[in-house]
């Protein structure tokens, strides 16, 4: 019985020294692996920002056809700093934040446009170094909480380069 317990013992120890190293080796793969964040944009892996919707108001604007929609703007410290003292290029670390929804009459106060339903969450966000082919910007647009596909997130930085190239890129100036 003492043999048999022991063979039984000396197969099981040999077994785990011989299994050990692959579980090792296929978890130190596992984690040296770039793993896919689903709540990323791709191209820039831009995710919204925790806590956003206590940013501070850069700006408002309604925008017509073909869009129709109600949008805002917030920007996080860094990017207020800069727009409060006027600094181009916007720092690395500053972080904007555009809300959109589509619009309806009020129903209280019938010349009043209000919020109807959301349509996006836009976010841009400044790391010279690792966005330095897209002018310094990240970006990232959700819907309902997600990005969407990656032809769309091609377009962002050749609207923002054809238009507003010579405001670091920034279509939203701060309301006064």
């Amino acid at each position: 019985m003492k043999t048999v317990l022991a063979v039984s013992l000396a197969l099981a120890t040999a077994s785990a020294l011989f299994t050990l190293p692959a579980l090792s080796a296929d978890k130190a793969a596992a984690k040296s692996a770039p793993q896919a964040n689903p709540d990323a944009s791709p191209i820039y892996g831009v995710t919204i920002p925790k806590g956003y919707r206590q940013w501070e108001f850069v700006a408002p604007a309604l925008e017509k056809e073909p869009l129709n929609e109600l949008r805002t703007v917030v920007g996080n410290k860094i990017a207020m700093d800069a727009y409060k003292k006027g600094k181009l290029p916007f720092p690395d670390g500053s972080i904007l934040v555009k809300l959109a929804y589509k619009y309806t009459q009020s129903p209280d106060f019938e010349s009043a446009l209000v919020p109807d339903h959301p349509t996006t969450v836009q976010v841009m966000v400044k790391d010279s170094k690792k966005y330095a082919a897209s002018g310094g910007w990240g970006y990232g647009r959700f819907i309902n909480g997600k990005p969407v596909d990656e032809a769309q997130h091609q377009t962002c930085f050749a609207c923002h380069a054809a238009r507003v190239k010579d405001r670091d890129y920034v279509f939203t100036r701060l309301a006064p």
